[in-house]
């Protein structure tokens, strides 16, 4: 049975004890976080759409399994029973990153949304009641470098990760005093399925060399122990963001010129 953790959500703390969901657990990014939160002696609680990756991963940490979709309403209570009635750091880790813009149905553009910006909503509305009583709780939102500048060629992906960013933003500064931490991961490219399946991602990471999901799991744990904020896997990241605000029209010409090589590989193709 694991210790009971001294409060593990405060800044700069341990993680033994810890109660943990990671959402899109499965593989990628969710599955290397879930197994550094294990190693560190987190209790872990794995979710995934596809309940054979969530069993994998669990059994794999020792943790629990929590198939279903991450936007789903039912995830934090469900997880708050399994482990115990606390969960001390909710990782929103899962997304979608569809290709293509206005034309795409709106089944896309809602499905973006709801994986991408409302199961944070969601998870918040139900944790935040928890959290506040206790006076600590982490909230860690993967918000992807799209979000602090966009994304060739997914405008479903840059919309939606904008948003999520915002909703981390405002978490921070409506809780930050009342003991609640809130972390937006930005990472540019990686080497996971999503992007090996994103023609956009492949694009849009032309100015950075991709990382691996353990790298990212590793800058996310750096991040929570140095209780920053912006946690930046890839840290050229702050650069790109930082040219796009200081000079914003440059930047519009310089990522142009990206779409514009995107359509020529496309007609060459």
């Amino acid at each position: 049975m694991p210790t009971a953790p001294d409060e593990p959500s405060a800044r700069g703390s341990g993680l033994r004890g810890a109660t943990v969901v990671v959402t899109g657990a499965g593989r990628g990014i969710g599955a290397a976080l879930a197994r550094r939160f294990a190693e560190q002696g987190a209790r872990v609680a794995v979710n995934d759409r596809h309940p054979d990756r969530a069993e994998a991963v669990a059994a794999q940490i020792g943790g629990i399994a929590l198939p279903g979709e991450a936007s789903d309403a039912a995830l934090v209570p469900t997880a708050l029973r399994r482990l115990g009635g606390t969960v001390d750091i909710y990782c929103a880790n899962a997304g979608v990153a569809p290709s293509g813009g206005p034309e795409l149905p709106d089944e896309q553009w809602d499905t973006a949304w709801s994986v991408n910006v409302m199961a944070h909503v969601r998870a918040a509305r139900a944790l935040l009641p928890h959290w506040l009583e206790r006076g600590r709780g982490r909230f860690v939102c993967m918000a992807s470098a799209a979000a602090l500048t966009t994304m060739v060629g997914a405008a479903p992906y840059a919309v939606s990760k904008h948003a999520a960013l915002a909703f981390a933003e405002w978490l921070s500064v409506s809780y930050r005093h009342r003991g609640i931490d809130v972390h937006a991961v930005c990472p540019r490219g990686v080497r996971t399925a999503m992007r090996r399946s994103a023609e956009a991602t492949r694009n849009m990471m032309l100015t950075s060399v991709p990382i691996g999901a353990d790298e990212v799991a590793g800058a996310i744990l750096a991040g929570i122990a140095d209780g920053r904020f912006l946690i930046l896997p890839h840290p050229e990241a702050a650069e790109h963001a930082a040219a796009r605000a200081d000079d914003r029209e440059r930047w519009l010409r310089d990522i142009n010129r990206l779409q514009q090589q995107r359509e020529a590989g496309q007609q060459a193709g």
